[in-house]
């Protein structure tokens, strides 16, 4: 073992071993700052919502952390596992041992993609069961029978294979056929697929799995489309989606791209809020559009891709990226797919740390468009409708400060309604 290759199975090691006892510690805090906090309605908001709500959000909360501690621990030991315990390499080599090779260079790599692709999920399939039909059950948000759930999961692999093994294909073949240059091509290619499946996906995959009716209420469908109209924003369509057939959770968003976006609300959303609430949700979404927030995450997805492609690219050529961590390369045949698992294994626990960052950014921007949404509607309507949300998807309203920093996406219903200038009780 050389040196590098030592340096990287020792820094692999450490940062996966910081990086559990950092989440460890964050989910502890959490699950102990919301317990301390359970038996009671935080004062701001005791006029709108019941002690009985609070403490399902607090026990739900408790629950999916207590059980995401498991799947931490599992999967900790999954990737180890795959890698410096050596279970990618013997599937490699397992497969290696096959006449797979004689039909080129490219199937026995998309084989192993294949294969690893299968295996993993078999391995979170216990999890993925244990969260719909437990936790989710248990709390009155899942809707779905197994029947529909093993439907879903059909479809899904039939979609991903169609896909997907075309796009890694592509990718597999400029890996060894592009020069030195390849991961510049494979990026362009990449960006291009993305691109693609965001035109397709509102219009050819969703309608796999939902039913979308254009909304037939005129009175809402009016108002929302004068508030559009205000706004400068166009989109293709308003539709209701039949989430209720999954899940209680609420929801609403803009799918799509370019001209092909589309507004969609859950028919739970439509059944919870009032129409000026309906309102200010969507101005919300369209706040993201006014401070380009979507263009602004298709670029930093754009940046970030393309550093990680030319990563690899330096990294596939490097012996000691495969032994540091715990694969022998192949000898007479090409690492390309050996190369792309190890990149995608590695990358997730080395940049684990710089997560906060991008929830900050996020957090950043749902602050921008609640005061885009308070300027074009009544900012009263804004408050009622993120508390109601709150609730009805059993959001706790006390979560540990520390917690919120590393891991929130959405700020706090406390911090959202206090920038609003808002008390929380303005909304009753």
């Amino acid at each position: 073992m050389t040196d590098f290759s030592l340096g990287l199975t020792l820094a692999f090691s450490a940062t996966l071993m910081l990086g559990l006892l950092v989440k460890f510690y964050l989910a502890s805090r959490q699950i102990r700052h919301v317990a301390r906090h359970r038996d009671a309605v935080p004062a701001a908001f005791a006029a709108t919502i019941s002690l009985e709500a609070h403490q399902k959000a607090a026990d739900y909360t408790i629950t999916k952390a207590r059980f995401g501690l498991l799947e931490l621990a599992f999967g900790t030991a999954v990737l180890l596992g795959w890698t410096l315990l050596g279970g990618l390499d013997a599937l490699n080599q397992a497969l290696a041992g096959t006449r797979l090779g004689g039909y080129g260079a490219l199937v026995p790599q998309i084989a192993l993609l294949a294969a690893f692709g299968v295996i993993s999920g078999l391995l979170d399939l216990p999890f993925t069961l244990y969260s719909i039909f437990k936790i989710e059950e248990r709390f009155g948000f899942n809707k779905m029978s197994f029947k529909l759930w093993l439907v879903d999961l059909l479809k899904s692999m039939v979609i991903g294979a169609v896909i997907g093994l075309p796009i890694v294909a592509l990718i597999l073949w400029l890996m060894g056929s592009a020069g030195s240059l390849w991961w510049l091509w494979a990026w362009g290619a990449w960006m291009g697929f993305n691109l693609l499946v965001l035109v397709l996906y509102p219009t050819v995959i969703a309608p796999l799995f939902n039913k979308f009716q254009p909304l037939e209420d005129e009175a809402l469908k009016a108002r929302v489309t004068a508030l559009m109209q205000r706004c400068g924003f166009a989109a293709k369509g308003l539709f209701v989606m039949d989430g209720s057939k999954r899940s209680a959770h609420a929801n609403a968003y803009f799918t799509g791209f370019g001209t092909a976006k589309r507004v969609v609300f859950y028919d739970t959303l439509l059944k919870q809020l009032s129409p000026g609430e309906v309102d200010a949700v969507l101005a919300h979404e369209l706040g993201h559009f006014k401070h380009k927030h979507i263009l602004k995450r298709i670029v930093s997805m754009f940046a970030l891709s393309l550093a990680g492609f030319a990563l690899l690219g330096w990294l596939s050529s490097q012996l000691w990226f495969y032994t540091g961590l715990g694969v022998r390369p192949n000898m007479t045949s090409p690492n390309d797919a050996l190369a792309l698992l190890l990149f995608v294994l590695a990358v997730p626990v080395f940049g684990f740390f710089i997560s906060p960052l991008f929830a900050q950014f996020s957090r950043k921007h749902e602050f921008e468009a609640d005061a885009y949404a308070i300027a074009q509607t009544d900012g009263k309507d804004l408050a009622s409708a993120l508390l109601k949300l709150y609730q009805d998807n059993a959001s706790t309203l006390t979560p540990d400060p520390v917690f919120v920093k590393f891991y929130y996406s959405h700020p706090p219903a406390s911090e959202r309604l206090a920038r609003m200038n808002l008390p929380p009780g303005a909304s009753a």
